[in-house]
């Protein structure tokens, strides 16, 4: 078993897959099932096998084994996704070239100087350059803890601080301009990216440093807030500060709580709410509501109270909705963020507000009729028009009409009236994508899907009953591609480890019938394998048989009306045996 194999079969796929996506389990065959994070989807269609080691969404068609999904997820090499899952599970990587790629070291080079960038940040932070810094975010009552859980530092002055750290490294030019920490001289050289700043580190999803944050720590100094530049580590668009840590927390919790900067995070988590959350410096995105998903239904938005936050809250509110989230909306009185209120009224009258805070809707509600003037028919017709698109958004049809009943009282206009924009932008509406096909039937009779369940999980049969399917028993059967491919894999494809071998050597259209069938729920186990599939031989050397006899018969019939009635007796001997042979079969 080579090292891939190998690391496959010491890993769960479900413990993998369920770090990306909230899986249930179904039923007690080894099957869970949740939201496909490959396409927008409101009904579970994801299917991860256990047993097996595969998953398959039947909405989208995706597949493949963890290899596979994390590849996908993650955007990394076959290589890389091998050292991230040896690493993560405490597996020891060979030593060997076939698992080394250019872009594997690169990542590696990468991950490891933002590491020392960060070691050298926190080390200025604590010492002399780092006293203004320390007496920043002691006004903002940021304590000790609070700094070394978030691990804060600070980026010295000077030019080339970290620039030397590197060098000193003889890490290559390549890699240094694609690190993102430092820039390159017209006049040769490089120069420090972050100087004289608070330093915020920005981790990934499994807690890996991949860039910065940081605030400038004098007035002449712009911009106020800088992040790292987009490298092949840092991606903000799908990035949200803080998440490695507020995963757990997401999912037990079944909430987000969504605020814009890096000291309105470490002020909600000082304050116990550790499901908290922010983009990384940049407008919130469609990628990240992706990622909010994964773990949460449910989003509490609580940005700043000012124009700006509002503006943004508003496009967060849609982005949300789109992804059918559950949204509610927390603005804290006396035009405080999130990290002041805490510092002026307590953990607790906090952690009070985010539980009370009220659905999307009036909200929504309130920001139209600050926008038009309600006075007149005109303006309550388009703070209407305003919040057409949100209510719209909801897919449940009761929840809808009380939503609709709701908002025509509260903006002072006739229940008709809305009900009629309802309808005509019904009408302009595209219509919907349609919903992904259910999956067909694969046409397998019922006695085939029988016996490939078996010499899928039993090994006995593999062993016993493989080598006895000749090519006249597999003739014109619908799955005998995949009963070849087992064959060719010496029957041990079979096996969870060994998914991956015995479906490269499928076409797309049986590797699809592969994949229904190990996702169904009538699949056999080990234990009634074996007896199956000896059921299902005897019945297709029954048919060979069958098969035989008729033609027998036929070349009888054929021979009597020639006159060949020599050759005609030679075949009803013949036939005469073969039913013997049949009637000895029934009765053993």
């Amino acid at each position: 078993m080579d090292f891939a194999e190998q690391l496959k079969s010491s890993i769960d796929i479900v413990k993998v897959v369920g770090e990306y996506v909230r899986l249930r389990r179904m039923g007690t065959t080894g099957r869970y099932s949740g939201l496909c994070p490959f396409h927008q989807e409101k009904t579970p269609s994801f299917s991860v096998n256990q047993t097996r080691q595969f998953y398959k969404c039947f909405g989208c068609g995706v597949s493949g084994d963890l290899f596979q999904f994390v590849m996908e997820m993650d955007g990394l090499t076959f290589p890389e996704t091998l050292k991230q899952l040896a690493e993560s599970n405490g597996i020891p990587m060979p030593k060997r070239s076939e698992f080394a790629s250019a872009e594997g070291r690169m990542r590696d080079g990468l991950i490891e100087m933002h590491q020392v960038a960060l070691s050298l940040f926190q080390e200025n932070l604590r010492g002399i350059q780092g006293a203004e810094a320390r007496a920043y975010l002691a006004k903002r009552g940021v304590s000790r803890q609070m700094i070394e859980t978030f691990g804060l530092g600070y980026s010295d002055p000077s030019w080339d601080a970290l620039t030397k750290r590197f060098t000193e490294s003889r890490i290559p030019p390549a890699q240094l301009e694609a690190s993102g920490l430092v820039r390159k001289r017209e006049n040769g050289g490089y120069y420090d990216y972050f100087r004289g700043r608070l330093m915020f580190p920005i981790h990934d999803r499994g807690g890996q440093v991949i860039g910065f944050g940081s605030r400038a720590m004098k007035d002449e100094d712009q911009p106020k807030y800088m992040n790292s530049p987009e490298t092949s580590l840092y991606r903000k668009s799908s990035v949200l500060y803080n998440l490695h840590r507020a995963r757990d927390a997401m999912r037990k919790s079944n909430r987000a709580v969504l605020v814009e900067g890096y000291m309105d995070v470490i002020g909600a988590y000082s304050a116990g709410v550790k499901e908290v959350v922010a983009s990384c410096g940049t407008a919130f995105t469609a990628a990240q509501v992706s990622v909010i998903r994964r773990d949460a239904d449910t989003v509490v938005v609580n940005f700043d109270p000012d124009n700006a936050g509002t503006t943004a809250a508003e496009k967060a509110i849609q982005l949300l909705l789109d992804e059918a989230l559950k949204v509610k909306v927390l603005t804290l009185e006396g035009g405080l963020d999130p990290d002041e209120y805490v510092k002026q009224n307590g953990a607790e009258v906090y952690r009070s507000r985010l539980d009370g805070a009220p659905g999307y809707f009036h909200w929504l509600a309130d920001r139209a009729r600050a926008k038009y003037d309600m006075s007149t028919s005109e303006g309550r017709m388009d703070a209407l028009k305003f919040l057409l698109p949100a209510v719209q958004k909801i897919t449940d049809k009761l929840e809808r009409a009380v939503v609709a009943q709701d908002m025509a009282s509260y903006l002072g206009v006739d229940q008709s009236l809305v009900l009629d924009q309802f309808k005509r932008s019904a009408v302009g509406r595209a219509a919907p994508a349609a919903k992904p096909a259910a999956p067909q039937p694969s046409g397998i009779p019922p006695a085939e899907r029988v016996l490939l369940s078996a010499l899928l999980v039993s090994e006995r049969a593999r062993a016993e009953v493989l080598p006895q399917l000749t090519p006249q028993m597999m003739d014109g059967l619908v799955t005998r591609e995949i009963i070849e491919a087992l064959r060719q894999t010496d029957g041990v494809a079979g096996a969870g480890g060994g998914f991956s071998a015995l479906e490269s050597r499928l076409s797309a259209p049986h590797q699809a019938l592969l994949h229904e069938l190990l996702a169904a729920d009538d699949m056999s186990d080990e234990d009634s394998g074996w007896e199956q599939a000896r059921a299902c031989l005897r019945r297709l050397v029954d048919g060979v048989r069958k098969r035989q006899g008729d033609e027998i018969r036929s070349r009888i019939k054929t021979a009597e009306r020639e006159g060949r009635m020599e050759e005609a007796l030679r075949f009803a001997a013949e036939l005469h045996q073969l039913e013997k042979e049949i009637k000895r079969g029934a009765n053993g």
